[in-house]
């Protein structure tokens, strides 16, 4: 994925994309995410959520915010009440699409890119080896969430 993409522009990219996304999908009108004024590290009680692309320059589209976060996004994308118990598969199942329409998206920046993995969600990263390209991070509702672009070997 890195040969195609200007990593220059790339957190401007993924705003406009996860922006739009956030809009239509979870907040219903822009406004809910913002660009991070300071940069900020990846809490230890994180949740994560991918999806590889595979292809020429096969990558890896990667969310991570803290679990609180997750869990307010599945809710707000499911349209559920603050306190309304989650259920484990539809946290999975609603982070992972969140994971999988920006992916699918960035995905869209790269010429002849190859299909999507299914999204994995976890409270771990992935532990392959795969590269850092670039981080760009953001603030939803004033809770740090961070989309990366990976390098897979």
């Amino acid at each position: 994925m890195s040969a195609s993409i200007d990593m220059g522009v790339f957190a401007e990219t993924v705003f406009a994309i996860a922006d739009e996304v956030f809009s239509a999908m979870i907040d219903g009108e822009p406004g809910g995410l913002i660009p991070a004024f300071e940069p900020f590290e990846v809490p230890a009680d994180a949740t994560y959520a991918w999806v590889d692309v595979h292809g020429d320059h096969p990558g890896r589209v990667l969310l991570a915010t803290e679990h609180e976060t997750a869990m307010l996004l599945t809710r707000a994308l499911l349209a559920m009440d603050d306190d309304e118990p989650v259920s484990d598969a539809d946290f999975v199942d609603a982070f992972g699409e969140i994971a999988n329409v920006v992916g699918g998206n960035i995905k869209s920046l790269v010429p002849d890119p190859g299909p999507l993995t299914l999204p994995q969600v976890s409270p771990l990263p992935p532990t392959d080896q795969a590269e850092l390209l670039h981080d760009a991070q953001f603030i939803w509702r004033g809770r740090p969430l961070a989309i990366s672009l990976w390098s897979l070997p």
